[in-house]
């Protein structure tokens, strides 16, 4: 079966397949690369990789307003539900797998930082390792560095892999190549980068980077465009 991945803008992006509608890092409202806002979006399943406001931002109105399940890590989790009465959380914590009705979530290593936006300690950060009950795995990299562990993931037969390419918050464009060759994914699509000029970045040159150094084939969504895969 088909599933439908939308990049959302900045770092979110919303996974649909059958009935569940997956939604990662919601940040829209204040995003100035988005097309849409939180009210115009519905989720079942709700992924938070770390604590920053700019992949925070928007998970609690549309948790509550959706009565979405909320997945990240438990000190993350615990706070959404503690401080703005997010009802469905299930916190993780790293390498863990949660059982899902759509297949499976692992929480992966990501090297960055998280604190929530009113200064609470916002556990490790991650990224995720998304199984759709063996028709497509998805591998979301969160906002991370380049690591060498990441060649881990090839034994996981990644078909899509979503990596950072903004560079100063986040590994750049060459390192996502080095990152990519290490994953060995089908596809890869950049994240993170062209919302604030401090992450701009030309997606372009980076495809081709990805396809001089890598057997992956680059995708360049623009905001709100659709991707099915598999792919035809």
């Amino acid at each position: 079966m088909s599933i439908q991945i939308t990049w959302l803008g900045h770092s979110c992006w919303l996974i649909e397949f059958n009935e569940y509608r997956i939604l990662i890092d919601p940040f829209l409202d204040q995003n100035p690369s988005a097309k849409c806002k939180s009210t115009d979006i519905d989720a079942t399943h709700i992924l938070v990789s770390h604590g920053h406001f700019d992949h925070v931002a928007d998970a609690a109105e549309i948790a509550n307003r959706c009565q979405a399940e909320m997945i990240s890590n438990y000190e993350i989790a615990t706070w959404f539900h503690e401080k703005h009465h997010v009802q469905r959380v299930l916190g993780m914590n790293l390498g863990g797998t949660a059982k899902l009705p759509f297949g499976s979530v692992k929480q992966t290593l990501a090297w960055h930082s998280s604190v929530l936006p009113d200064g609470t300690y916002g556990g490790n950060p991650s990224g995720f390792l998304i199984k759709f009950n063996q028709s497509l795995n998805i591998y979301f990299a969160g906002d991370t560095a380049l690591f060498s562990d990441m060649g881990m993931l090839a034994r996981d037969k990644v078909d899509l892999a979503i990596l950072p390419i903004g560079d100063l918050f986040t590994m750049g464009p060459e390192d996502s190549a080095e990152a990519t060759a290490l994953i060995q994914p089908r596809y890869v699509l950049p994240t993170h980068y062209n919302t604030w000029p401090p992450i701009a970045q030309d997606p372009v040159a980076w495809s081709d980077l990805i396809g001089k150094r890598t057997t992956a084939i680059a995708l360049v969504p623009q905001v709100g465009e659709k991707l099915l895969f598999p792919r035809p």
